[in-house]
Order: C-alpha cells, then sequence, then structure tokens
C-alpha cells in the first residue's frame, strides 16, 4: 500500500543514477524499537548533510506504517517488500526485522541492485550468511551486505585498534570480553524469542555477539575455541548463559562470558598488553570516558600520555557505523563488517556452541558445509535441538 507522492522515483526499466552528486535513497524495513529509534535517527542525521533520504518504509502492519511514515514524513509506505524494491529502487535498505526473516529480505534487497544494513544477528546461521555473500555485487563494486556492529565504531575503538595493530602498547596477552545482562521472563514471551528458528541463539548470539565482534575487530582472527553453555533460568530452547576461552593467532587468550541472567548489568572489554591495560566497560554503548588505559610500571609518562589522548570524542552509534557505510558505498568499495570480516563473529559463535554441545574444542575454519552446526546452531545436539514436531493422531491411534 504505497502512499502517494509526486517524488519520481526509479522504475524497473529506469534504474538509480550513480551516487556521486546526490543523496543516497534509503528504505528502512521493519518500524519497531530498532528501525525507528535507531536506524531512522542516524539517516535523519546524515539527512541535515545532504547524504541520504528515507524514500520508503515497510512493515507488516499497514496501519503502523501509514502512522509511521506521516510521523517522519516519509513518502511512501508498504506492506509488501518486493514491490517497494520495483516502485522505489532505494540505494540502501535497512533491515530491522527479527533474524528468522533477515536471509530473505537481504538476497531480495541485493538482487534488487539495494546495498544492506541489517541488524545482528544477521542470519541465523553460517550456510544462510553465506548465501547472501553470494548474492553480493564482489565484482562490481557492490551492491554488498553489512551488519550492524556499531560498537567497532566511533573514536575509542578507532584509537584502540591503532594501539594494538601498532604494537605501542606491546603484544596483546590476556583478554575478557564479557556481556552480563538481565532478562526477564516477559522478555522471552515474545515468540520468536529463545528459540533457535527464529532468534538463532541465545544470548551469546543476540546479545554477547557485539562485544564479541569487537574483540575480535581488536586482537585479530582466533584459532580455537572451548565452550560450556547452560539453560539454569528461562524455559526456553537456547541458552540462558554460555562461557568460553578463546584463543586467538597472535597468541593472546580470552575468556568470554555471555548471560541475560546478571541483575547488575554490564559490557565489559579487557585487553593486557605487555606495555599496559586497556579496559572498556559500558552498557549499549560507548564514548571516550568508557575507556581506560593502565600503562605498566615504569612506562614513561610521554607514552602513557599519548596512549590516552582519544582525540576528539565519537561515541560508538549507529550513526558512526552509517556514516562509513554511506562512504563506503559512493566509493564502490565493500564496507566493513561485511563478507569475510562480517562473518567472523558468527563463526565464532557457531564453534562456540558446537564446543560446548560436543565437549569439545573448535578450530576456525572446521565449521563448513557438512558439519551439522553449519546448518543450525544447536547442530542436531540432544537436549538443545528442538523437539521434532509431533503428527497428529489418526483415529485409530486415539485411546477409546
Amino acid at each position: 500500500m504505497p502512499t502517494p507522492s509526486n517524488d519520481p522515483s526509479p522504475t524497473a526499466d529506469q534504474p538509480p543514477a550513480p551516487l556521486k552528486g546526490r543523496r543516497v535513497r534509503a528504505a528502512v524495513i521493519g518500524i519497531g524499537a530498532i528501525g525507528g529509534g535507531s536506524h531512522l535517527p542516524a539517516l535523519a542525521h546524515l539527512a541535515e548533510e545532504g547524504e541520504t533520504e528515507v524514500v520508503a518504509a515497510v512493515d507488516i502492519d499497514a496501519e503502523a506504517v501509514r502512522a509511521f511514515c506521516a510521523e517522519h514524513g516519509i513518502p511512501h509506505g508498504y506492506t509488501d517488500l518486493d514491490r517497494m524494491l520495483a516502485e522505489q529502487r532505494p540505494d540502501l535498505v535497512c533491515v530491522c526485522t527479527p533474524p528468522t526473516l533477515h536471509r530473505d529480505q537481504t538476497v531480495a534487497a541485493l538482487r534488487a541492485g539495494a546495498w544492506v544494513w541489517c541488524e545482528k544477528p544477521p542470519v541465523p546461521t553460517l550456510a544462510d550468511f553465506d548465501a547472501v555473500e553470494a548474492e553480493e555485487g564482489a565484482d562490481t563494486g557492490g551492491p554488498f551486505a553489512s551488519i550492524v556492529f556499531q560498537h567497532r565504531f566511533g573514536s575509542g575503538a578507532t584509537h584502540v585498534r591503532k594501539l594494538i595493530a601498532e604494537q605501542a602498547v606491546g603484544r596483546p596477552l590476556v583478554a575478557h570480553c564479557q556481556t552480563t545482562w538481565y532478562r526477564n521472563t516477559a522478555y522471552y514471551a515474545v515468540p520468536w524469542r529463545g528459540r533457535w528458528a527464529t532468534e538463532g541463539g541465545g544470548p551469546a548470539m543476540g546479545h554477547g555477539i557485539h562485544q564479541m565482534d569487537l574483540l575480535l575487530d581488536l586482537l585479530g582472527p582466533w584459532s580455537e575455541v572451548r565452550a560450556m553453555a547452560g539453560r539454569l533460568v528461562h524455559d526456553v530452547e537456547t541458552e540462558d548463559v554460555s562461557t568460553a576461552l578463546v584463543r586467538f593467532e597472535n597468541g593472546a587468550l580470552a575468556t568470554v562470558v555471555n548471560s541475560v541472567l546478571s541483575p547488575d548489568e554490564v559490557s565489559r572489554i579487557r585487553i593486557d598488553c605487555e606495555r599496559a591495560t586497556i579496559e572498556l566497560t559500558h552498557l549499549y554503548g560507548h564514548s571516550n570516558a568508557d575507556w581506560s588505559i593502565t600503562p605498566a610500571p615504569g612506562t614513561p609518562d610521554a607514552d602513557a600520555a599519548a596512549w590516552r589522548d582519544f582525540g576528539a570524542d565519537v561515541p560508538s552509534s549507529h550513526l558512526a557505523q552509517l556514516r562509513e557505510l554511506v562512504a563506503s558505498m559512493r566509493a564502490g568499495e565493500r564496507p566493513r563488517s561485511s563478507g569475510a570480516d562480517g562473518r567472523t563473529s558468527l563463526e565464532l559463535i557457531a564453534a562456540l556452541y558446537k564446543s560446548a554441545f560436543t565437549d569439545t574444542t573448535v578450530r576456525r575454519g572446521e565449521i563448513g558445509p557438512g558439519d551439522p552446526y553449519y546448518t543450525a546452531m544447536h547442530g542436531g545436539a540432544p537436549g538443545w535441538a528442538p523437539a521434532p514436531a509431533q503428527e497428529p493422531a489418526t483415529s485409530e491411534e486415539i485411546p477409546a
């Protein structure tokens, strides 16, 4: 149900013009808290700078999308994604729907020529991720599908990434990655939560993925993982807590804790390097003030001062990532947190589950086609895989 507008839009026979010299035409798919509360404000901010314009919104609720468009001045509202893609031909599609819908919606957008910015978790399985990547225009400068990993972006993460990459603080040795949050029974009353088919996993997949992704972005490739998982409180299919030991290719060792059972909520990363301890403590987003650097004894004051100079404060946010994504679109370059760069955290989570459910050490690159954890995060493990659906009893099977 597109709303009427006099604004000219590209058609199937008239593809969008090159991005140079014009705004990026964006569409938001899913108008809930994430779409309306995070993506739309970021797009609106860049619209004020002449970078973007929101041309359409899509949701299954016709009345809700009509009201949403009216409230935010969006010219076109739809309940049909394919129709929106055909009629509006957006340059960028923001996918803000539940995870089970991400693969099909992302593929549809890519096939229509749109770049995609998809909320985490990107898709429920590695097989789904590889299917999405196969639809990208890797040989033609796009379109590409990028995952919303906004904690990687901003001045704090950029500064620390450089310190570690250049070994200004020495080699990274020991790390801790903690996402200890609290979710009550009402949270899991939402039908798609806590189920493998619709959420893809528990707190490792839906909550801790942000901090794990940031840890990987700072430390580089991981090599092996050993993990445990539990279902201690909630009546769900997935875990509600997990712990893991991770070895990185550079030799660093890390502990990872993901929980939705923790009343004192915190997100934390700590990295002990040869010359300093770097720590980030926050909850849902960080600024320069959330980082601390503790030099080792004997460190020259000048070095410590340089390490602690984070520059102008750019908080981690959807806006920070979107700004870089739009720049990549204009340059025709693969954006960060897409392709192999975006897959690494999803692969770590699959390995975490496989290790926890099989009581084995899992190595990077081990999970591929033919491995049960490639097509399902639960891997069919007894006690973790969903119970098979019961066939309805026939009249002969019903006791008299």
